[in-house]
């Protein structure tokens, strides 16, 4: 009986206890620790598998740490360029901004970072929960989608919606 390789269920590759760098145009940009790494790269959809989490740190230029990202499992679709991390996301920016969500998305063609999602940032004091949100891949210029439970801008050049919203009725108390 011959044995049958599918390249969908088994990885041309398995490495443990990993620690690489990884370049983009002799620039190393990033460095990814790993406890096991998969490479799945003759399945119809190649793809790079960490089954047991990741943790990576982005460079600049002169070797300072941009963002940390942390999950508990990954996956990297090396002909489109993009990333999906699951459970217990974790992401911190160069301000310090921490993102946490179960699910990210980060997609290296477009340097864009999103997901539909659950997700809590935290900046310094005051966290913003939403679902849903997109950034540049830096973190740094986001938008939040379907905020809630957080802070919500209210217009306030509007007039009152009936009479007991008035100024009239709500006085502020003065004492002399």
């Amino acid at each position: 009986m011959a044995f049958e390789y599918d390249p969908e269920q088994v990885p041309s590759m398995t490495t443990d206890t990993v620690t690489t760098l990884i370049s983009d145009s002799g620039v190393t940009r990033y460095k990814v620790i790993a406890a096991v790494w998969q490479v799945f790269d003759k399945a119809k959809e190649p793809y790079w598998f960490f089954p047991e989490g990741i943790y990576l740190e982005q460079f600049d230029s002169t070797f300072n740490i941009e963002a940390t990202v942390k999950a508990d499992t990954a996956w990297n679709y090396t002909s489109q360029n993009l990333w999906r991390l699951k459970g217990n996301v974790h992401v911190e920016n160069i301000k310090g901004e921490r993102f946490d969500s179960d699910e990210l998305f980060w997609d290296q063609r477009k340097e864009r970072v999103y997901s539909d999602i659950y997700i809590e940032i935290t900046q310094g004091l005051r966290k913003v929960k939403a679902y849903g949100f997109e950034s540049n891949q830096e973190m740094t210029e986001y938008r939040i989608f379907r905020p809630f439970d957080g802070i919500i801008p209210v217009q306030e050049d509007l007039e009152p919606a009936d009479s007991l919203a008035s100024e009239e009725l709500i006085q502020p108390e003065t004492t002399q």
